[in-house]
């Protein structure tokens, strides 16, 4: 039994993994960089004029969103995130641990006569609670107990990991 386990542990020690774990990249670097990022050139594809303009002014002058726009800038989010195989998306943040931490949610929105839809609206993209202190059962801390709430940074472009849309 000894032999056996020894020679286990030898063909692991001087096994090469190089060339099983070699990463191919299709392409150049250059065309696959920022390509899972919502970034100023995929809004402008995706958003109306009047939606980019918003977004642009929020971002470079810090001005306020009104709530239709965010509504057209999630629809396109989630448009967009969809055609590149995202299923979820979660507000990713930093909480004071000094990690970083999400709650992932589903675009998965039930509806009646048994069917279902993708929906996600700007009340969902600008604002989430991180730790579910409200859901029955289902929060770290009480409900009568502080919470936190997360808010949308549009300075901070959204992205996408694996398929999971991450809302800074």
């Amino acid at each position: 039994m000894s032999r056996l386990r020894f020679k286990a542990l030898e063909t692991l020690a001087f096994k090469s993994y190089r060339s099983e774990n070699a990463v191919e990249i299709p392409g150049k670097l250059s065309e696959l960089f920022c390509k899972n990022v919502f970034s100023e050139d995929t809004m402008r594809e995706y958003l109306t004029k009047e939606a980019f303009q918003s977004i642009m002014d929020a971002i470079k002058k810090g001005s306020k969103m009104p709530r239709p726009i965010a509504d057209q800038v999630a629809v396109a989010m989630k448009d967009w995130a969809m055609a590149k195989g995202v299923t979820h998306y979660t507000h990713w943040f930093q909480p004071l641990t000094g990690a970083t931490a999400e709650k992932h949610d589903s675009f998965f929105t039930p509806i009646e006569g048994g069917k279902a839809i993708e929906r996600f609206s700007g009340n969902l993209l600008i604002q989430q609670e991180p730790d579910a202190s409200s859901f029955p059962n289902g929060g770290i801390r009480n409900t009568f107990e502080a919470r936190g709430y997360t808010a949308w940074d549009p300075t901070s472009p959204a992205f996408i990991m694996g398929t999971t849309l991450c809302i800074p």
